[in-house]
């Protein structure tokens, strides 16, 4: 069914489908309450506000400006040891994110933290581990998201590589600059 929506162009307007599920998500509050309307005339919706969970993904708040501050100081030498180990601990690499806020860190990034110290207790074993795989080839992978930060919109790149099988180097760096394409 073809429906005038009637939205002009923007960049922040989303939508998500699947199957009889959807997601409208945007900047402008007056669109998407008319995108809302013009749905409600043509098909029996059901609106549930504030996602929690979508096709088993656990949906949260990113907006943190009524989270109380945290001691920066104290903060901040977390997210540096928490730095330091991701040397031997590639799986928290993601962690680093965490040090964008160290200027200004709130409760939430601090709960975000230790969260990570919490999941490095659970798992004392989850280390780099150097095994014989029988060759020496070199193998490195190269990854860059388009605009993945959802706090400041820029891409980070990263890589890894592999001597041997064994991973011996990772690189993870949010870009200077927000980027205006993928090509």
């Amino acid at each position: 069914m073809d429906i005038p929506l009637g939205l002009g162009k923007r960049k922040n307007q989303h939508f998500v489908f699947y199957v009889d599920d959807m997601i409208l998500t945007g900047d402008d509050l007056l669109k998407i309450e008319m995108l809302n309307d013009k749905l409600s005339a043509c098909f029996k919706i059901k609106r549930l506000e504030n996602l929690k969970y979508f096709l088993g993904i656990e949906i949260a708040d990113s907006r943190c400006e009524d989270s109380p501050p945290v001691d920066r100081g104290r903060y901040q030498r977390l997210i540096g040891k928490l730095i330091y180990l991701s040397h031997t601990r590639p799986n928290i690499t993601y962690t680093i994110r965490l040090s964008q806020f160290i200027h200004d860190p709130r409760e939430v990034h601090n709960a975000a933290a230790r969260r990570v110290l919490l999941y490095l207790k659970g798992t004392p074993s989850y280390n780099l581990l150097f095994r014989p795989h029988g060759h020496t080839n070199v193998e490195i992978f190269i990854d860059v998201d388009y605009a993945g930060s959802i706090v400041d919109k820029r891409s980070t790149s990263r890589y890894c590589s592999f001597l041997g099988g064994n991973l011996i180097t990772w690189h993870n760096k949010k870009q200077l600059v927000v980027s205006r394409s993928s090509a």
